[in-house]
């Protein structure tokens, strides 16, 4: 399986090893079209890319571009803060970006501390116990994902329900309704056969990603190649394999808002 682009890959930006050019040479080799450099997002508390750096990371971007003729889409992996869809990314930031990608992750600077609580602390302690999770903690989450959706124009939810819960086909329903891809991240089992093959009935389309924090992981299919052979999902119904180019909400958004 190769992939059109790799839409999800991280840099020293954040926390990835390897240069914004090495990963575009890397996406290169393989004869990707494109590849994001999606660093995290401004409010995690450890690996956040800065506001202060955004010059730098797009004129390195542009360089590698003219350097390999790999487009390099300059994005963030964005971080949801509050159930009420909030994300790290303010709307004067959208000017600066070509691609939004928002997951849930840890070590945030969330909007309010019961979210961190709800969001964080909650489905830290649910993942550890091995327990099925409060219905009230499923609904939480789940609205959280949908509020963001709705209330954003992102291109991919990545990751879904790694280290969290939620109803996997409510969020897809609207995904599907707004456009938004759900990834199949290729660095963590956060999805089962069953789910991806329940978000699959609602229409949503997906996207293959490597969530890289290495060059020698961009382009990465394995475990989405293993997952898909489990389920039933049709191959076309990922839109960046088998030569297929996503079209992306964000750039929709830019072309009629700024």
């Amino acid at each position: 399986m190769i992939l059109t682009g790799d839409y999800h890959t991280h840099t020293p930006y954040s926390h990835g090893k390897n240069t914004v050019l090495e990963n575009a040479v890397a996406a290169q080799k393989l004869g990707l079209k494109a590849v994001g450099i999606t660093d995290h997002g401004f409010n995690h508390i450890i690996f956040g890319l800065r506001r202060r750096k955004l010059d730098a990371l797009r004129a390195e971007c542009t360089a590698a571009e003219k350097a390999t003729g790999v487009k390099v889409l300059m994005g963030m992996e964005s971080n949801l803060t509050s159930d009420r869809g909030d994300t790290d990314m303010k709307l004067s930031d959208l000017v600066h970006f070509d691609l939004y990608l928002c997951g849930l992750h840890e070590v945030l600077m969330y909007k309010t501390p019961k979210d961190f609580i709800n969001l964080s602390v909650k489905n830290y302690f649910a993942c550890k116990s091995g327990k099925r999770p409060s219905d009230k903690l499923f609904d939480t989450t789940t609205r959280a994902y949908i509020n963001a959706v709705k209330n954003n124009p992102i291109d991919i939810l990545t990751h879904i329900n790694f280290r969290c819960f939620c109803d996997v086909k409510e969020v897809a329903k609207c995904c599907a309704d707004y456009g938004t891809y759900i990834e199949i991240n290729t660095k963590k089992y956060h999805i089962t056969p069953e789910e991806l093959n329940e978000m699959a009935e609602t229409g949503v389309r997906f996207i293959i990603d490597s969530d890289a924090h290495s060059a020698d992981r961009v382009g990465d299919t394995k475990i989405a190649e293993e997952l898909l052979s489990q389920a039933s999902v049709p191959l076309d119904r990922i839109d960046n394999i088998d030569g297929r180019e996503p079209k992306f909400r964000f750039a929709e958004y830019k072309k009629t808002h700024m």
